[in-house]
């Protein structure tokens, strides 16, 4: 089950915002029956949640908080900024609902343990996001977009 929570009003742009947000977790989740808590909110909200976290100023696009395993079927929560990730869509020429589902698709990926600590980790990650987005009939998100038309 994913549960979104929108506390910026700026989210509601994107079309069928919570169809997009759900369709992009449960692609990432790939069958595995999990609960997924998505909130999003504005860099404000991120940066202190960034800060209290992950000791780190500033806003981030998305934070994603593991649950432990004994909360299972709680996979974990994520969090999305929205100016962070507006301005991020727009610097790479893509709509900003692509740029969500990607987001939404490697905080999932995060959850389930995938990490990009070091360049294998990251390519195999990025090969398992580009195969999800895919799936939804998304760009490959690390093309450039020049390169997509």
């Amino acid at each position: 089950m994913i549960s979104i929570e929108v506390e910026a009003e700026g989210w509601r742009e994107v079309a069928d915002l919570e169809s997009a947000v759900e369709r992009a977790a449960l692609a990432a989740l790939a069958g595995e029956t999990a609960e997924v808590v998505v909130l999003l909110t504005d860099d404000m909200a991120q940066a202190e949640l960034n800060a209290r976290f992950r000791g780190r100023p500033g806003s981030t696009n998305v934070l994603s908080f593991p649950a432990p395993d004994a909360a299972r079927p709680h996979l974990g929560d994520l969090s999305l900024a929205l100016e962070t990730c507006r301005a991020e869509a727009a610097a790479q020429g893509k709509p900003l609902s692509h740029h969500l589902a990607h987001l939404v698709v490697h905080g999932v990926l995060h959850l389930r343990g995938r990490d990009h600590e070091d360049e294998a980790q990251a390519e195999a990650m990025e090969a398992e996001e580009r195969t999800i987005l895919a799936s939804l009939a998304i760009p490959d998100p690390y093309r450039p977009v020049e390169a997509q038309n």
